[in-house]
């Protein structure tokens, strides 16, 4: 494999330096001298990189003073449609409702005639790095992100804290980090969890488990739902009955606790159960046949998401309903309220409200 060239890895290094605010806008950077002793590597190298750094627009020189990182302010172009770039880096971008919301967002870009980044994270926190890494390089106007396992804390935060530095403003889509101070833009997803407990309740049904991923907020919100339905009812819940995994788990350990579940008597085994989200009730269903059920004669079911596989199956599944393309239409617009109004804008919150979607797989228990 052909190795860097010196003037790239000072550069790249650099650059480290301005990502996780390190260095400041208008903070001068350690002199030449310092920088070769730094580096270990000759004067011509390091005023190589200095000079392309200078010449993309991260940093400037003072005659007799020094070098200082440059600002990076969307302020500059916020008028001109045209030369404006929107980032946006979510978990997934072609997998079950991402696209529908990458549409929204794309189309609201196009409208202003911008020019639109993605990314993915693959839910995974060392490529939510990457892409932050790969998006404050460019001469970004705003950006748009979903955090990744926002339950699990926030490895990236110098990452935001360099957004906050250079002054881009950047929205927060599904969910937000607990020590992020930014807008976002979510469903009430503890609600949505309350009205998917609260549907089965009403029609009868008191033998119900609940299956939440909770590494992100989103799952936690609800299952906290889920349950607060129950309590108001003055109804108990088996500790059997709430089930948590993790997105690496989400593949074997629903799966193997639905199947276990089923195998119990039909006195004892649960008449519904409440998915994290429509991926997941799928899968159920699935289960369901194996163990020679049918749904919602045996067991009902309801999904969250309302994603277009909600209706792909030959039982239309009960389900929450995600705002998918209208949350990414107005991610842009929001964002573009702080570009237009400057960084430090006080935005609220964007909340929707769960609607309900009721379907072919949740009916009163035929078995009680």
């Amino acid at each position: 494999m052909k190795e860097t060239p010196k003037y790239i890895q000072v550069k790249e290094e650099i650059l480290r330096w301005i990502m996780t605010g390190q260095y400041a806008p208008h903070k001068k950077l350690p002199s030449e001298n310092e920088i070769v002793k730094q580096f270990d590597m000759s004067r011509q190298t390091i005023r190589q990189a200095l000079g392309e750094l200078e010449q993309e627009g991260w940093l400037y020189k003072e005659q007799g003073k020094g070098t200082f990182v440059a600002e990076h302010s969307a302020s500059s172009n916020r008028n001109n449609g045209a030369g404006m770039t929107i980032g946006l880096i979510t978990t997934y971008i072609s997998d079950y409702i991402f696209p529908t919301i990458v549409r929204g967002v794309e189309a609201s870009v196009r409208e202003r005639g911008a020019r639109l980044l993605l990314a993915s994270t693959d839910n995974e926190k060392h490529k939510e790095k990457q892409s932050l890494e790969s998006m404050l390089r460019e001469q970004l106007t705003g950006l748009i992100i979903e955090p990744t396992k926002s339950a699990e804390g926030n490895p990236n935060y110098s990452y935001f804290l360099a957004l906050d530095s250079l002054r881009i403003p950047y929205v927060m889509l599904n969910e937000r980090y607990s020590e992020v101070d930014a807008p976002c833009l979510r469903i009430d997803d503890e609600l949505g969890g309350y009205r998917a407990a609260k549907h089965l309740i009403d029609l009868g049904h008191r033998r119900v488990a609940g299956f939440f991923k909770t590494d992100d907020f989103q799952g936690i919100r609800r299952m906290k739902g889920f349950v607060r339905a129950f309590k108001e009812q003055g109804l108990s819940i088996s500790s059997d009955y709430i089930l948590r995994y993790s997105s690496e788990e989400k593949e074997t350990v629903p799966a193997h606790a639905l199947h276990q579940l089923l195998k119990q008597n039909a006195a004892e085994r649960p008449t519904a159960i409440v998915c994290y989200n429509d991926e997941l009730a799928v899968k159920m269903l699935d289960i369901v046949r194996q163990e020679e059920l049918q749904v919602p004669e045996h067991l009902s079911i309801v999904g969250f998401d309302d994603a277009n596989l909600a209706i792909a199956t030959e039982v239309k599944l009960t389900t929450i309903a995600h705002p998918k393309t209208q949350m990414g239409r107005d991610a842009v617009q929001m964002l573009m309220q702080i570009v237009e109004q400057g960084v430090g804008v006080t935005i609220e919150d964007k909340v929707y409200s769960p609607e309900l979607v009721i379907r072919e797989s949740t009916s009163k228990p035929y078995y009680v």
